[in-house]
């Protein structure tokens, strides 16, 4: 337990320094200007749908899936993208967080077990990670196909900071080479904080604020309470029900226990309940797991974090928690069971 606790804290620590990361590149300009060639891109609802969705996937897989909730989704709301906007950032934030170890705490913790490198286990999920974009995208378009076409942007075009865009590269490179998660991501944060600073981009208060300690704090409180009730009777019959092999039912039955447990005790406690029992099995096993806990975060609003700083973030504006729960109902069990089907298929090639 004492390890697990450790990985915790690191992960965590990880998260507070990106979202200090993301909020100085926010205050200095760089989702304004994303945000505003997505707002240019076209007129035509469903084109408008892809670029958002796409800059969205991205952010999630760069930034992690809270600066999408956090962040961008102020920008699309902003963009005239009401309900389609807040669907597609909340949504994508959880199913295009598979991709990169870097892009969910789930998958930092869950990395170590499956003793993979960056690119290994980003070329595993590749497969799962386009057709869950591809899916997410298609289903908000789908559930938003008679929304008005939003107005066309009438601001002026603001232009991509190079300091944020060259930081937030520098890290990913930092990351994809190997070095330890929380020390790159607080390097750049140090980095980007300190330019913001002297720019008057951001106050040293905005960034304490953004760094959201209170509930770093009670996300490591929880996972210790989760952790300590994995090793009673309880937690022994949870992990007992994962099957052992990595046959397409098996991995969509452990894609689907993840994502049920997920949204009883929330997807990050989750992963450290289940990891164990998935990593006796294998990598494969684990990234069903990942795909449950993940994608399957969008079924409730306890599955994942992400799902209440979006709320915080101004989500609530355009899209209630029973429309977010009749389209989680409707949906994320499928899209889990697809991701598991592709995971399986992929598996036999690579």
């Amino acid at each position: 337990m004492t390890h697990d606790l450790g990985s915790l804290v690191e992960v965590v620590g990880f998260l507070v320094a990106m979202t200090v990361l993301g909020r100085a590149c926010a205050d200095e300009g760089l989702f304004d200007a994303w945000g505003g060639h997505v707002a240019r891109a076209s007129r035509d609802p469903r084109r408008l749908t892809l670029a958002a969705g796409l800059l969205a996937a991205g952010i999630t897989v760069v930034l992690t899936l809270d600066a999408t909730v956090v962040l961008l989704t102020p920008v699309l709301l902003a963009a005239g993208l009401a309900r389609r906007g807040s669907l597609l950032s909340v949504r994508l934030a959880n199913s295009a967080s598979t991709l990169l170890p870097i892009s969910n705490l789930t998958n930092l913790l869950a990395i170590s077990a499956m003793g993979w490198g960056f690119l290994e286990f980003a070329r595993l999920m590749l497969p799962v990670w386009v057709v869950g974009v591809a899916a997410e995208i298609a289903l908000v378009a789908w559930w938003c196909r008679r929304d008005p076409a939003p107005a066309a942007p009438t601001g002026p075009r603001v232009a991509t900071p190079l300091v944020p865009a060259g930081v937030v590269i520098a890290v990913l490179f930092g990351l994809a080479a190997g070095e330890t998660p929380w020390i790159v991501a607080t390097a750049g944060a140090l980095l980007i904080a300190v330019h913001a600073l002297v720019t008057r981009a951001s106050s040293a208060r905005e960034l304490l604020v953004a760094a959201n300690l209170p509930l770093a704090a009670l996300v490591i409180v929880w996972g210790w309470v989760v952790t300590w009730a994995a090793d009673t009777p309880a937690g022994d019959w949870v992990t007992e029900l994962l099957p052992q092999d990595t046959s397409w039912g098996a991995l969509v039955g452990i894609a689907l226990i993840a994502m049920v447990t997920a949204n009883l005790v929330n997807n990050l406690p989750a992963t450290l309940l289940l990891l164990p029992a998935a990593a006796a099995t294998g990598p494969v096993a684990i990234a069903a797991l990942l795909i449950g806990v993940n994608v399957g975060a969008n079924l409730t609003a306890i599955g994942s974090l992400a799902n209440l700083l979006w709320r915080g973030s101004g989500g609530r504006k355009s899209v209630g928690w029973g429309e977010f729960h009749r389209l989680g109902l409707l949906a994320t069990p499928l899209l889990v069971t697809l991701g598991a089907s592709v995971l399986w298929a992929w598996s036999l090639v690579v």
